[in-house]
């Protein structure tokens, strides 16, 4: 009888430790996936980076460059209400109109870090490309409408001839260089809120275009 009762006994004890593991198996089981289904729902909930602009405000259209949001309205379109942005684009006196649901197209202006550096930029030496002028030209312009301010700074410098001389450069070249320099020339105003004027002075400067000119 003692010895069936210590039998007994030592099945209890291993019965309520497998119990207790189990238990405890569970438990941990239940927090990793706890765990997981909270990054999972990190994830599904992730917002979508969308801007709001208002009414005066600049933005940069890639392929046409700095523009002012004349007024923010909606239409109906196929019986669907649609928002959209009235865009003034000074160089091109051109008024664009952009859903708000694809104004993945527009980009706030650049601030005042930016536009420093990217009169480092222009400082900076030209890259000396050996390939054809082709192919160059069809990078650069791929820079210029990518809407993103330091490419822009790029084409600019690579393409200054440090002088106003036509015959330093090519029409192609002189078209491009033009398009990248009017391009960023806005920014420059938009950011720093100065004339034409001052913004070409700031840009010429660093370009080492002053001093070229006043050596003519």
């Amino acid at each position: 009888m003692g010895r069936k009762r210590k039998k007994n006994k030592v099945i209890k004890i291993k019965k309520k430790k497998s119990i207790k593991l189990e238990k405890k198996q569970a438990l941990n089981q239940k927090n990793v996936s706890a765990d997981e289904k909270v990054i999972i729902k990190k994830i599904k909930k992730q917002p979508s980076e969308k801007k709001a602009y208002n009414v005066n405000d600049y933005v940069v259209y890639p392929k046409h460059g700095v523009g002012k949001i004349l007024a923010v309205e909606k239409a109906v379109i196929g019986d669907i209400y649609i928002n959209f942005y009235k865009v003034f684009i000074d160089k091109d006196k051109l008024t664009l109109t952009i859903p708000i649901n694809q104004q993945s197209n527009l980009r706030p202006i650049s601030s005042s870090n930016q536009i420093n550096k990217c009169v480092s930029i222009l400082k900076s030496k030209p890259k000396i490309k050996r390939t054809m002028w082709s192919r160059r030209s069809q990078e650069y312009e791929q820079k210029i409408n990518s809407g993103k301010i330091y490419e822009l700074a790029e084409v600019v410098k690579d393409l200054n001839k440090n002088s106003n001389a036509i015959a330093d450069q090519s029409y192609s070249e002189r078209q491009l260089f033009e398009k990248a320099y009017d391009r960023l020339q806005s920014e420059f105003e938009a950011v720093l809120k100065v004339s034409p004027d001052d913004a070409k002075k700031k840009m010429d400067k660093a370009l080492g275009r002053n001093q070229n000119l006043e050596a003519q």
